[in-house]
């Protein structure tokens, strides 16, 4: 997958204008991508759609013009469009009380590291986290991990030929798994992989 330009990036007109049809877009786009595992754990498995859409917001709500901005965006978040041979993802952990949220981070250090996707009966591949900075301390997790899912030639094969996939979660506090995901989720996953 192609990483982003400034020539893929609408001015801040432009955008304004067009902004509630894009957010639909976008918001369609995803409900194939976000996959919830487990209760309190969303994927988000990020492409170029999703990231184009973050970039161009953040561009609105910082309200960045200049070219050495606008760059300084596109080099933040090219790093999370897929490669064609791995599969990346926003992992958010959700707690809708603040007290169950501080309780379960205190838990749940670690977890990032203990999130896989396996690709039909093959090996499982357990993620690359946060290779941008660390996102955890002593006492406790971050709400947010950004993921990376490197696979074989062989797995990459086996998705182009409709392969299952499955994920999951293997942490002491925290063990859950999709066995397969559905069908049209797991196809727009492989459309990554082209």
């Amino acid at each position: 997958m192609k990483k982003l330009t400034r020539r893929d990036l609408m001015g801040l007109e432009q955008y304004a204008s067009e902004r509630g049809r894009l957010r639909d877009e976008v918001i369609r786009h995803k409900q194939l991508r976000n996959v919830q595992v487990g209760p309190n754990m969303t994927w988000c498995f990020e492409d170029g759609t999703t990231i184009r859409y973050q970039v161009q917001e953040m561009l609105r709500t910082e309200r960045i013009f200049d070219s050495d901005g606008i760059q300084g965006e596109l080099d933040a978040y090219n790093p999370l469009i897929p490669d064609g041979s791995n599969w990346k993802v926003t992992l958010l952990l959700e707690y809708p009380d603040s007290g169950a949220r501080r309780a379960a981070l205190e838990k749940l250090i670690g977890v990032e590291d203990r999130c896989w996707i396996r690709v039909s009966e093959m090996e499982r591949v357990f993620a690359i986290a946060d290779e941008d900075l660390e996102r955890e301390n002593d006492e406790k997790t971050s709400a947010v991990h950004f993921l990376r899912f490197e696979l074989s030639p062989s797995m990459v094969e086996a998705m182009k030929s409709g392969a299952s996939l499955s994920i999951g979660v293997d942490h002491d506090q925290y063990r859950h798994s999709l066995n397969p995901l559905p069908v049209p989720v797991r196809d727009a996953l492989g459309r990554d992989l082209d």
